[in-house]
């Protein structure tokens, strides 16, 4: 297996209104994207992949620098997955990653100029949906020339946008694969996301969203978003192996130094990094968007909670994948969207992988994950080759 080596990523601007689920709607705007392996004469080769909470277009391979030179820990957030002769393969498939209205790398969000006022966007970013999302993302495949994806791929958030557009265009992929994903958010969950979203807007900092204005950045508020993100992406088996009651350059069994501000423990430690690196890189005001989009999935919503009735358009073949130890989002949630899809005699395929890394583990390196993707996207590729074989009467 190698690696796709340098991509450069394109981007693609819009100027007819996008209608959005809140009403608003976003006149002008650009997404940016990257694709990965060629497309095939039919077009019919083309696999979405949705991105997550933190993440973006850059699916695969490494970015370069002003002279052409890969830059150092710039692979793709899903590049152990993606590229030649790994389980999606680049040879055989066209991988297009998108970023979605509201982020912070590259497409149009609230860091942009709001075409209205002349200034910057900021808290004033019309809230977006996982559907005004879907929504965007076939509005580029319709530019690429794209009718028909051989599937739409994601975990997490990614897994919510891979489900809304077996709803929302229904003939428009073949294959639809959920990981680590639910139909939508329990309460818990979206409890995690306004505590973490009071942290940032309670930054004094954040200045109401218009943060850019000021100079400042709601760094604080982030750190602590990002500390309290992280700590449900992991398992418990995990944090205790990593980090046990370790303390920070002692021994074990040092006494501690009975402070109730400094860094004692190294769990703490590595959440203070975690925090400082993402405030660094992250938008405030796309981290309240994004949490916001994850809150209001629920496609069930409309048919009274029946998930089963919400899931009976969808035509797609599906792959449900979930992790035991992913208490995010949990194996029972997978189930319940596998139960929906039976109810209708829908093709689905479910696997629960027994991973010890919790919900990030739709990003590691498990050899059981990825040889269930290897086969599935070798039963797509092989679907695919069936269709062009000449029939005989």
């Amino acid at each position: 297996m190698s690696s796709i080596g340098v991509v450069t990523p394109a981007s693609m601007h819009f100027d007819s209104p996008l209608s959005l689920q809140s009403g608003a709607v976003l006149c002008d705007y650009t997404l940016v994207y990257e694709t990965y392996g060629h497309l095939n004469p039919d077009r019919s080769n083309a696999v979405l992949v949705c991105h997550a909470l933190n993440a973006s277009h850059h699916v695969a391979g490494l970015h370069a620098d002003e002279q052409g030179q890969p830059l150092p820990k710039s692979q793709g957030w899903w590049d152990n997955l993606i590229g030649p002769g790994k389980p999606l393969d680049t040879n055989k498939f066209f991988v297009i990653g998108i970023n979605n209205p509201g982020s912070c790398f590259g497409s149009t969000g609230p860091m942009h100029t709001n075409p209205d006022t002349g200034r910057l966007y900021g808290a004033d970013f019309p809230v977006v949906t996982v559907e005004d999302w879907v929504d965007a993302q076939a509005r580029l495949l319709d530019r690429l020339g794209i009718g028909q994806l051989a599937a739409v791929v994601g975990g997490s958030l990614g897994g919510m946008q891979a489900m809304s557009w077996a709803l929302q265009y229904p003939q428009r992929l073949r294959h639809c694969v959920v990981i680590a994903s639910a139909p939508n958010l329990s309460a818990q969950n979206i409890a995690f996301n306004e505590v973490a979203r009071r942290a940032i807007v309670t930054d004094p900092d954040f200045h109401g969203g218009h943060y850019y204005a000021h100079g400042v950045v709601p760094r604080r508020g982030l750190r602590v978003a990002r500390m309290i993100g992280h700590i449900t992406y992991l398992s418990d088996d995990v944090m205790a192996e990593k980090f046990g009651r370790q303390l920070v350059g002692r021994e074990r069994g040092e006494a501690p130094h009975y402070s109730t501000q400094d860094v004692e423990f190294q769990v703490e430690s590595y959440l203070r990094y975690q925090g400082d690196k993402f405030s660094d890189y992250f938008d405030a005001n796309t981290y309240l968007l994004i949490t916001r989009a994850l809150d209001y999935f629920d496609p069930a919503r409309t048919f009274d909670g029946n998930l089963s009735a919400a899931l009976a358009k969808a035509v797609a073949k599906f792959l449900i994948i979930s992790f035991t130890t992913d208490w995010r989002f949990s194996p029972e949630r997978s189930r319940e969207i596998v139960k929906a899809l039976v109810d209708h005699r829908h093709d689905v395929s479910y696997a629960e992988i027994d991973a010890p890394h919790g919900h990030d583990a739709f990003l590691l390196d498990d050899p059981r994950y990825h040889a269930l993707l290897r086969a599935y996207f070798e039963r797509i590729d092989q679907e695919l080759s069936e269709d062009h074989e000449p029939r005989h009467e």
